[in-house]
């Protein structure tokens, strides 16, 4: 009786403690039988737990879940804050304004993307008002419109924070354009261009509708000779002539859809071939493309421009619909933390090469509202020779200057840029061209030497355009980064600390350019591929479908996207305003 008494009291501590003990029973039977029971009590102090960090993430875009995708240390407890609980593939919104594909095939609820991922990961439907940096807090309001108090409020704590907001459209300040211009950079964007695209075709339709005004209403005017401009006014042709013409016979050839740019040439970021090639098909497929005329003003009916070759005249365009697509802006709230920070007159947040908010130790951003300040080689030119003049001779030779090499070109992306430039095979090469035909193990420079060899490199010095591209791999390099935290605290992987001790804990953000495409309208599609390599034609059109297709973030967008091309080639698009 009293053997039951003792293993029922320690079952009971096993049961009310059982995180803080190890049980080992063994059961044996010895003359008549018995129980031996062994419970070794561990103190909390003992017990290996580790307090996880709370990073809070702000924004669901290209950045964000790539974040959150890469993310596998479960050290961390997550909370996502944005106002669209989804991801959205923004580079097929063109093709969502024409009906080519649907809306809900480039979009992936976000839960569906951190759902069976090891990390804790909690998501909240709200918008961020205000970054209280120096104590660690993010102000939110519910985005929810069905809510029964006004709008909730709450305050998030964080131990690091990731800002991944994208920007909004930046207007210039242009009068009438937030007030009678459409936008293309959310989904919702795009819906509304369709459903306004086939307004304008039933308003013309309409028999109490003069010709003058039928004319104005099926005017097209894009604004913006970038990437996005250029992709809608092809998809736009395409819908047009392909589909919209068998539906409305009677006014198919009052159409007219013009491309406004301020700029000189059409998409300028790409190489020239490209940009002569798609003005010339523009211009064959009857669409008009004005070069040099800037928008002033915009009116319910009229858009004002400013031709910037003839002496600045003002002309006025009639127009059904307009859609502003070109320049990115910084969000109010950005501003605000901009402020706080010390980063006024700034159109994006300034990081270093590791994505941290510069004046921060635990902010970072990424994406369209950040820009990486890359250090220039000029400003560490004294540390970098002190570092390299292990002898203290007052002097480097080339051997002392390849030591540190890799380091440099790793710490300054610019410097090996300029090597390729210029066609150098090494550092060795820079400098023998700065001391003349010399051989190069007798090649010795001062620090005035030095500066004169390195004074031309910081010009390959460039700022990364703001695409998905960019902000997809800064995502996945910053989720890598905070997956090998603890590993890298104690064994640094990063470059030299030429201004300081040790190295620095990760190697810096360096992305890699995989090419861009800008599809032009008949199954045609220009593709600048890394190598200097253009392709233009049908075949670059499928390498389209391909890519598209394939970074897709689930299998089931994947599915619907390639469903509705196909559907598209079957039936055509779908002209209905749903």
């Amino acid at each position: 009786m009293r053997s039951f008494t003792f293993f029922e009291r320690v079952s009971r501590a096993f049961r009310d403690h059982g995180s803080n003990f190890k049980l080992v029973l063994l059961c044996t039977t010895v003359s008549g039988g018995g129980v031996l029971a062994y419970g070794e009590a561990v103190g909390a102090s003992e017990a290996a737990v580790t307090e996880k960090k709370k990073v809070v993430v702000l924004g669901t875009g290209w950045a964000g879940t790539s974040f959150l995708k890469n993310l596998d240390n479960p050290r961390y407890e997550v909370h996502v804050v944005s106002p669209r609980n989804y991801f959205a593939f923004t580079p097929l919104l063109p093709s969502v304004t024409c009906g080519t594909v649907e809306a809900r095939s480039i979009v992936e609820p976000v839960r569906n993307i951190f759902r069976k991922k090891k990390v804790d990961v909690q998501f909240s439907e709200a918008e961020c008002l205000k970054i209280d940096a120096a104590n660690r807090k993010v102000y939110c309001r519910s985005s929810i419109n069905n809510n029964l108090k006004e709008k909730d409020e709450f305050v998030v704590d964080y131990d690091y924070l990731i800002i991944a907001v994208g920007a909004n459209v930046n207007t210039f300040n242009t009068p009438g354009v937030m007030e009678n211009c459409h936008f293309l950079k959310e989904v919702e964007d795009a819906q509304k261009i369709r459903r306004t695209v086939i307004d304008c075709f039933e308003r013309a339709s309409l028999p109490s509708v003069s010709e003058e005004e039928r004319k104005r209403i099926l005017h097209f005017a894009i604004v913006g000779g970038g990437p996005t401009g250029v992709e809608f006014a092809a998809a736009l042709h395409d819908f047009v002539t392909e589909d919209l013409v068998n539906l409305y016979p009677g006014i198919k050839d009052l159409v007219k859809i013009t491309l406004l740019e301020a700029g000189d040439h059409i998409l300028s970021m790409f190489d020239k071939r490209i940009t002569a090639f798609a003005e010339d098909k523009f211009r064959r497929d009857g669409i008009d493309v004005k070069t040099g005329s800037m928008v002033v003003k915009v009116s319910d009916k009229e858009i004002s421009t400013k031709e910037m070759k003839n002496g600045g005249e003002i002309t006025s365009i009639p127009y059904g619909m307009a859609v502003w697509s070109t320049g990115i802006g910084t969000r109010p709230f950005i501003r605000d933390f901009m402020s706080q920070i010390g980063q006024t007159n700034r159109r994006a947040i300034a990081t270093d090469e590791w994505l941290r908010v510069e004046a921060t130790d635990n902010v970072y951003s990424l994406g369209d509202c950040a820009t990486i300040n890359q250090r220039k080689v000029m400003e560490d030119i004294a540390a970098i020779f002190k570092k390299a003049d292990k002898d203290n001779s007052g002097t480097l030779t080339v051997k002392e200057f390849q030591e540190v090499l890799a380091d440099i070109c790793e710490r300054y992306p610019q410097v090996e840029l300029y090597l390729k430039s210029n066609q150098m095979h090494d550092l060795a090469d820079l400098l023998k061209e700065s001391k003349g035909d010399v051989k190069k193990e007798s090649i010795e420079l001062n620090i005035e030497e030095l500066k004169t060899a390195l004074s031309k490199v910081d010009s390959q010095m460039k700022f990364l355009p703001a695409t998905a591209q960019v902000a997809s791999q800064q995502g996945t390099y910053l989720a890598k980064c905070f997956n090998r935290m603890e590993e890298c605290e104690k064994n640094p992987e990063g470059p030299i600390r030429f201004r300081g001790e040790g190295r620095h804990r990760f190697k810096p953000f360096r992305y890699k350019h995989l090419g861009q495409f800008a599809p032009l309208g008949g199954e045609q599609t220009a593709a600048q591929l890394p190598g200097d390599w253009v392709s233009i034609g049908h075949s670059s059109q499928w390498l389209w479908y391909s890519v598209y297709a394939s970074k897709q973030v689930s299998w089931r967008t994947r599915a619907l996207v390639v469903s509705d091309w196909t559907r598209r080639f079957i039936f055509g698009r779908d002209s209905s305003q749903i």
